[in-house]
Protein backbone atom coordinates (compact mmCIF):
# COMPACT_ATOMS: atom_id res chain seq x y z
CA UNK A 1 0.00 0.00 0.00
CA UNK A 2 2.99 2.59 1.16
CA UNK A 3 4.57 1.79 -2.88
CA UNK A 4 1.17 2.75 -4.08
CA UNK A 5 0.83 5.84 -2.55
CA UNK A 6 4.44 6.64 -2.72
CA UNK A 7 3.72 5.78 -6.60
CA UNK A 8 0.71 7.96 -7.01
CA UNK A 9 2.29 10.85 -5.27
CA UNK A 10 5.50 11.06 -7.33
CA UNK A 11 3.12 11.07 -10.41
CA UNK A 12 1.24 13.87 -9.27
CA UNK A 13 4.38 16.15 -7.88
CA UNK A 14 6.26 15.59 -11.48
CA UNK A 15 3.01 16.47 -12.93
CA UNK A 16 2.34 20.09 -10.84
CA UNK A 17 5.96 20.72 -11.28
CA UNK A 18 5.89 20.45 -14.95
CA UNK A 19 2.38 22.36 -15.57
CA UNK A 20 2.55 25.62 -17.94
CA UNK A 21 0.68 28.80 -16.48
CA UNK A 22 2.02 30.73 -19.30
CA UNK A 23 4.20 29.98 -22.44
CA UNK A 24 4.43 32.78 -24.28
CA UNK A 25 3.69 33.01 -28.21
CA UNK A 26 1.25 30.51 -29.40
CA UNK A 27 0.24 29.62 -25.92
CA UNK A 28 -3.72 28.67 -25.97
CA UNK A 29 -6.26 28.69 -22.87
CA UNK A 30 -9.40 27.56 -22.66
CA UNK A 31 -11.78 28.88 -19.58
CA UNK A 32 -15.12 28.34 -18.29
CA UNK A 33 -16.32 29.29 -14.95
CA UNK A 34 -19.36 31.23 -12.95
CA UNK A 35 -19.73 34.46 -11.25
CA UNK A 36 -22.17 36.67 -9.28
CA UNK A 37 -23.83 39.29 -11.37
CA UNK A 38 -26.04 42.01 -10.71
CA UNK A 39 -28.47 41.94 -7.72
CA UNK A 40 -28.06 38.20 -6.60
CA UNK A 41 -27.97 37.34 -10.17
CA UNK A 42 -24.76 34.78 -11.43
CA UNK A 43 -23.67 34.00 -14.91
CA UNK A 44 -22.09 31.19 -16.47
CA UNK A 45 -19.14 32.03 -19.21
CA UNK A 46 -16.13 30.52 -20.96
CA UNK A 47 -13.04 32.31 -22.72
CA UNK A 48 -10.36 31.42 -25.27
CA UNK A 49 -6.87 33.45 -24.88
CA UNK A 50 -4.01 33.18 -27.38
CA UNK A 51 -0.55 33.93 -26.68
CA UNK A 52 0.74 36.30 -29.38
CA UNK A 53 4.15 37.69 -27.54
CA UNK A 54 5.66 36.65 -24.53
CA UNK A 55 3.79 38.14 -22.11
CA UNK A 56 0.66 38.75 -24.21
CA UNK A 57 -2.52 37.14 -25.17
CA UNK A 58 -5.52 38.02 -26.95
CA UNK A 59 -8.95 36.64 -27.15
CA UNK A 60 -12.60 36.10 -26.83
CA UNK A 61 -15.60 35.56 -23.85
CA UNK A 62 -19.16 34.39 -24.28
CA UNK A 63 -20.93 35.13 -21.22
CA UNK A 64 -24.89 34.68 -20.29
CA UNK A 65 -25.81 35.96 -16.98
CA UNK A 66 -28.93 36.68 -15.06
CA UNK A 67 -29.78 38.73 -12.43
CA UNK A 68 -31.86 38.30 -9.13
CA UNK A 69 -35.08 39.94 -8.55
CA UNK A 70 -35.01 43.86 -9.66
CA UNK A 71 -36.68 46.40 -8.29
CA UNK A 72 -39.90 45.72 -10.95
CA UNK A 73 -39.92 41.79 -9.96
CA UNK A 74 -38.41 40.32 -13.37
CA UNK A 75 -35.34 39.08 -13.72
CA UNK A 76 -32.78 40.55 -16.58
CA UNK A 77 -30.75 38.35 -18.58
CA UNK A 78 -27.97 39.62 -20.77
CA UNK A 79 -25.71 38.25 -23.25
CA UNK A 80 -21.82 39.07 -23.35
CA UNK A 81 -19.79 38.77 -26.68
CA UNK A 82 -16.27 40.48 -25.65
CA UNK A 83 -12.93 40.60 -27.10
CA UNK A 84 -10.62 40.27 -24.17
CA UNK A 85 -6.09 41.43 -24.28
CA UNK A 86 -4.54 39.83 -21.28
CA UNK A 87 -0.52 40.90 -19.98
CA UNK A 88 0.52 38.08 -18.51
CA UNK A 89 3.08 38.58 -15.15
CA UNK A 90 4.82 35.20 -14.57
CA UNK A 91 8.17 36.10 -16.08
CA UNK A 92 8.16 39.48 -14.84
CA UNK A 93 7.12 38.45 -10.81
CA UNK A 94 9.63 35.21 -11.42
CA UNK A 95 6.50 32.89 -10.19
CA UNK A 96 6.92 29.47 -10.76
CA UNK A 97 6.01 26.82 -14.14
CA UNK A 98 1.57 26.06 -12.41
CA UNK A 99 1.26 30.05 -11.32
CA UNK A 100 -0.05 32.80 -13.64
CA UNK A 101 -1.05 36.43 -12.62
CA UNK A 102 -2.99 38.74 -15.56
CA UNK A 103 -4.40 42.10 -15.73
CA UNK A 104 -6.59 42.32 -18.78
CA UNK A 105 -8.99 44.53 -20.91
CA UNK A 106 -12.46 43.32 -22.54
CA UNK A 107 -14.30 45.57 -24.99
CA UNK A 108 -17.23 44.55 -26.81
CA UNK A 109 -21.63 43.80 -25.73
CA UNK A 110 -23.67 43.47 -23.21
CA UNK A 111 -27.08 42.44 -24.85
CA UNK A 112 -27.47 45.47 -26.77
CA UNK A 113 -25.17 48.08 -24.79
CA UNK A 114 -20.99 48.62 -25.54
CA UNK A 115 -19.45 46.77 -23.00
CA UNK A 116 -15.78 48.22 -21.63
CA UNK A 117 -14.58 45.84 -18.95
CA UNK A 118 -11.17 44.82 -16.15
CA UNK A 119 -10.16 42.32 -14.78
CA UNK A 120 -7.06 40.38 -13.00
CA UNK A 121 -6.54 37.19 -12.77
CA UNK A 122 -4.62 34.54 -11.59
CA UNK A 123 -4.07 30.46 -12.92
CA UNK A 124 -3.10 27.61 -11.18
CA UNK A 125 -2.37 24.52 -13.25
CA UNK A 126 -2.52 20.82 -11.39
CA UNK A 127 -1.36 18.84 -14.28
CA UNK A 128 -0.10 20.12 -17.67
CA UNK A 129 -3.86 20.69 -18.91
CA UNK A 130 -6.07 21.28 -16.16
CA UNK A 131 -6.00 24.25 -13.75
CA UNK A 132 -8.35 26.37 -12.26
CA UNK A 133 -8.66 30.22 -12.22
CA UNK A 134 -9.75 33.35 -10.80
CA UNK A 135 -10.67 36.60 -12.38
CA UNK A 136 -11.48 39.71 -10.09
CA UNK A 137 -13.43 42.56 -12.15
CA UNK A 138 -15.85 42.99 -14.14
CA UNK A 139 -18.40 39.68 -14.90
CA UNK A 140 -14.85 38.24 -12.96
CA UNK A 141 -15.24 34.63 -11.74
CA UNK A 142 -13.98 31.17 -10.64
CA UNK A 143 -13.82 28.02 -12.66
CA UNK A 144 -11.77 25.60 -14.66
CA UNK A 145 -8.98 26.40 -17.39
CA UNK A 146 -7.65 24.14 -20.06
CA UNK A 147 -4.23 23.94 -21.70
CA UNK A 148 -4.19 23.30 -24.69
CA UNK A 149 -0.82 23.37 -26.14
Amino acid sequence: MKKIFFSLFTICAIQITSAQAWDGTGDQKVQAGINVWGNGGFGVKVSYDYGIAEAISIGSSLGVFSEGKTVDGQKKTAISIVTRANYHLKDILDLPEHFDIYPGISLGLMGSAFDFGAHIGFRYFFTPSIGAFAEVGNRGGIGVVFNLD
